[in-house]
């Protein structure tokens, strides 16, 4: 169904490219404007004098072409949306992996044998009081 919307909307683009330059390409009732500038005067030596008549149907029946693409599609997207899945939008469930859970009786056994004793502590005797030297250029 998707493809068909596809190429339907393809051709509703061309019919509404083609659209437009027909309605450009047609003369004003007052022999001016957009169309003579557009090749109004190129358009009847191609094709006669009821070049008038040509471009009114080729519009009309664009103009035609056109509304029934645009509700033919809108009624496609409507087919489309009723009855899709409802996890055709949604994105995939991805479970991720359990994390290894620590084990709960520890690795080295805490009785108070094998228990890890702090480590001594060292006490480093004090410096001596040294005799004070005085600053240079102070005089007692």
């Amino acid at each position: 169904m998707s493809i068909l919307i596809g190429i339907f909307t393809f051709v509703l683009i061309l019919v509404s490219v083609f659209l437009v330059l027909v309605v450009l390409a047609q003369k004003a009732k007052t022999d001016g404007g957009m169309g003579a500038t557009l090749g109004g005067g190129a358009t009847e030596a191609a094709f006669g004098a009821d070049t008038g008549n040509v471009l009114t149907k080729a519009t009309i029946n664009a103009a035609i072409l056109f509304f029934v693409l645009t509700f033919g599609l809108y009624l496609a997207h409507i087919y489309v949306s009723k009855h899709s899945t409802s996890t055709e939008g949604q994105l995939p469930v991805i479970e991720a992996p359990a994390e290894p859970t620590a084990p709960t009786t520890p690795t080295t056994p805490t009785t108070p044998d094998t228990a890890v004793a702090p480590a001594p502590t060292v006490e480093t005797p004090a410096a001596p009081d040294a005799p004070a030297v005085p600053a240079e250029g102070v005089q007692p």
